[in-house]
C-alpha cells in the first residue's frame, strides 16, 4: 500500500509538471480519452459486461455540453452536468434493456443502441448533422474565477475533472459494491444464490459507467470547442476498448496508460497519412501478443512474482 500512494504521488507531481514537457491540448485530450477508459473498464473490467456502443454516452454528452453553452447560454458547470445527466438518462434506458441478455447478445444490444443514436445525430438539428456543432465558447468558470481561454488554465481544470473521475472509480471498486460486482463478474449464479440481485448492481454499474463516459465526453466538448459524429461513432466504441485491452482489463491504472499510448500514436504517426492505420494494427497485434494482461496487468504480475522471490524464507 505504500509503495502505491508513493507511484500515485509520483504520478499526480508529473501530471501538474506535464504542460513544460508536452502541448497542454494534447494532455488534455489524452486525459478526457483516459477518464472515458477508466469509465468503459469499471464496466467490463469489474462488473464482466462487454459494450461495443459506449461511445453513445461519450459522444451525446460532448453534444448535450455544447447545446447548452452555445445555443442557451449557460455556464460551462450547467453544460458538463447536463452532459453527465444524458448521458446517465441514456444508459438508464439501455442498461434497462441490455441487461435482460448476456454475453454476446448484451454487446449486440448496446452495438444497436450505439448505431440507433449515431443515425439520430446525424438528423438531430441541434447537432448539426454531419458539420457537427462547431464554436462551442470556452466560458469562465465559477462565475468569472477560472478563465479558461488560457490552455494551461484550462490544463489544470481538466486534471481536477480527471481526479475527481479517477477518485470515484477507485471509490466504487474498493467498495462493497465493487466486491459485489467481482461476485457477478466471477460468477453470477453463485452471487444470486448469495441473496444478491445481480441485475440491479449491473445495472447500476452500467448507468455510473455512461455517466463518468459523459462527464469525459462533455470536457472534451470544453476543450476542443466542438462536438462531431466520430465522437459517437462505432470507431470511437473500439477505441475505448483498445485502450482497456492495451492497458489492461482490471487494474485501475492501465486504461490509464492504454489511453496515452493510442493518443500517443494517434498524434504523432498522423503523418504517414493512410498508413497510419496500418502501423497501429501492427503495433497493437504486437501488444496483445507480448503483454496478455496488458501493459499495467503485466507489469503487476512481474512485480508480484519478483517481490515472492525476494521475501526472505
Amino acid at each position: 500500500m505504500t509503495s502505491q500512494r508513493v507511484g500515485y504521488a509520483i504520478l499526480i507531481i508529473l501530471a501538474l509538471v506535464a504542460p513544460a514537457i508536452a502541448y497542454p491540448v494534447f494532455l488534455m485530450k489524452a486525459l478526457c480519452f483516459a477518464l472515458f477508459a477508466c469509465a468503459f473498464n469499471l464496466l467490463l473490467g469489474y462488473a464482466g459486461l462487454m459494450s461495443f456502443g459506449h461511445a453513445m454516452f461519450f459522444g451525446m454528452a460532448g453534444y448535450f455540453y455544447g447545446h447548452v453553452v452555445k445555443a442557451w447560454d449557460m455556464s460551462p458547470e450547467i453544460g458538463l452536468l447536463a452532459g453527465v445527466a444524458g448521458a446517465a438518462a441514456l444508459g438508464l434506458v439501455t442498461g434497462a434493456l441490455a441487461i435482460r441478455r448476456q454475453g454476446i447478445y448484451f454487446a449486440m444490444i448496446t452495438l444497436a443502441f450505439a448505431q440507433m443514436v449515431y443515425f439520430f445525430c446525424v438528423q438531430a438539428p441541434f447537432t448539426g448533422g454531419e458539420d457537427g456543432l462547431q464554436g462551442i465558447p470556452r466560458k469562465a468558470l465559477l462565475g468569472g474565477l477560472i478563465p479558461t481561454k488560457n490552455d494551461l488554465v484550462l490544463y489544470y481544470v481538466v486534471l481536477a475533472i480527471f481526479l475527481f473521475g479517477y477518485a470515484a472509480i477507485y471509490r466504487f471498486i474498493h467498495s462493497p459494491f465493487g466486491q459485489v460486482l467481482k461476485a457477478i463478474r466471477d460468477n453470477e449464479q453463485r452471487a444470486v444464490s448469495l441473496g444478491y440481485e445481480a441485475d440491479r448492481y449491473k445495472l447500476l454499474a452500467f448507468v455510473l459507467s455512461a455517466a463518468l463516459a459523459g462527464l469525459a465526453g462533455a470536457t472534451k466538448a470544453m476543450v476542443q470547442q466542438f462536438a462531431t459524429l466520430t465522437d459517437v461513432a462505432a470507431s470511437t466504441s473500439g477505441e475505448v476498448v483498445l485502450m482497456a485491452l492495451v492497458g489492461g482489463l482490471g487494474t485501475i491504472i492501465g486504461p490509464v496508460v492504454g489511453a496515452f499510448i493510442i493518443i500517443t500514436m494517434q498524434n504523432y504517426l498522423a503523418g504517414f497519412g493512410q498508413f497510419v492505420l496500418v502501423i497501429q494494427g501492427a503495433i497493437f497485434v504486437v501488444i496483445v501478443l507480448a503483454f496478455r494482461k496488458g501493459v499495467v496487468g503485466e507489469f503487476a504480475e512481474w512485480w508480484r512474482r519478483r517481490r515472492s522471490t525476494t521475501k526472505p524464507t
